[in-house]
């Protein structure tokens, strides 16, 4: 009997530590447990991943999910480097994967790897192939419209010709043809496509590299505009230029608003970039990816559906990209909180700052 007894009490104790589990895993809201987020970056060549994804992402899963954890890598533009994040992953016990793809392409058989073990991939910025759950961007094609039209602009305004280089991204990123669609269905028959070249990694080196080739087979003098993916292509695009001995530079534009991007539009060697707000993409994959862990699906959390070439109706959100150029920067960088007139304007820049109106 005694020891009956000490079964019944036992299995009680058990019962109430489960329920107290239980209710110590739920949100105010009848929530759901805690669980780990894989949070999988492409490079640190784009400042922006380090910089301001990864923590915005972090912290609105904290938000979310105070008892969620994350866990990171960046493949330093390896894909095979990025498979073997992804498999380490999903083998230490993470529930829901967002991955920005190194390659969007070499990422397949992983996602598919992901499926089987019953883990959800978020792509996240650019899409990926496989059995990917959702997708959070912004627009590409509206990216690429932004910088044909300004570009257009810009060449019209400098009374020249218009005989552009086109400097595209990475090709294994499926948002480099986005882009670069984007941009053709505004330029295309309003300006001359004299070179064009695809920026492996999406490096200054490469981009510095194939800009030097289009000068020497073109003349910089026959260069009126280039349109640069990024701002890491405009980087080294403009330095090329300086090393031709190029002090003229032709309407250059960018992607990205990095900080060293916005400093050249103020001296007026880059003609513009294009700034999406950061935390708004963040905040969306964050809340897909508990959406997700939550067993909810992703639908929920999307706004509209899109196609890659291996998947149909993907849940995704699109977001808004913004134009930033010498005129708007207080309005769309400053005021938005993402750079203070004081990390822009360094002493060096100051007079030109004052020129643009800049000022503290």
């Amino acid at each position: 009997m005694r020891t009956r007894t000490l079964h019944v009490i036992a299995a009680l104790v058990a019962g109430l530590m489960a329920a107290f589990l239980t209710a110590c895993g739920e949100d105010d809201g009848g929530g759901s447990e805690s669980f780990t987020v894989g949070l999988l970056l492409p490079n640190r060549v784009t400042p922006r991943w380090e910089h301001s994804d990864k923590p915005l992402i972090e912290q609105r899963l904290k938000e979310l999910c105070p008892d969620c954890t994350m866990v990171y890598a960046n493949a330093e533009n390896d894909a095979a480097r990025q498979r073997q994040q992804m498999i380490s992953m999903i083998t230490n016990g993470a529930k829901v994967l967002i991955l920005d793809p190194a390659d969007s392409r070499a990422v397949r058989s992983s996602i598919q790897e992901a499926r089987r073990a019953g883990v959800p991939v978020i792509a996240y910025d650019r899409l990926a192939e496989g059995p990917i759950s959702g997708f959070v961007s912004f627009d590409g094609a509206q990216v690429g419209r932004l910088q044909g039209e300004a570009l257009l602009k810009a060449m019209a305004e400098r009374g020249r010709g218009r005989t552009v280089v086109m400097m595209n991204g990475d090709p294994s990123s499926a948002n480099a043809a986005w882009f670069r669609d984007g941009a053709m269905s505004v330029i295309s028959g309003k300006a001359k496509i004299a070179r064009a070249y695809e920026t492996a990694g999406w490096s200054p080196e490469n981009a510095h590299a194939n800009m030097t080739a289009a000068i020497s087979a073109l003349g910089a003098d026959r260069i009126d505009g280039v349109l640069a993916a990024n701002d890491a292509i405009a980087a080294g695009v403009i330095s090329a230029f300086k090393k031709a001995g190029v002090e003229d530079l032709p309407p250059i534009t960018g992607q990205d608003a990095d900080l060293e991007a916005v400093r050249r539009i103020v001296k007026g060697e880059q003609y513009m970039t294009v700034y999406k707000p950061f935390e708004k993409e963040a905040a969306a994959a964050a809340a897909m990816a508990v959406a997700v862990g939550r067993g909810e699906g992703a639908r929920d959390a999307s706004t509209t559906t899109i196609d890659s070439p291996t998947t149909k109706d993907i849940p995704s959100t699109l977001l808004t990209p913004n134009l930033v150029t010498a005129d708007n920067l207080r309005q769309t960088l400053v005021n938005a909180g993402l750079y203070t007139v004081d990390q822009i304007c360094t002493p060096q820049l100051r007079a030109a700052c004052d020129d643009i109106g800049l000022t503290r």
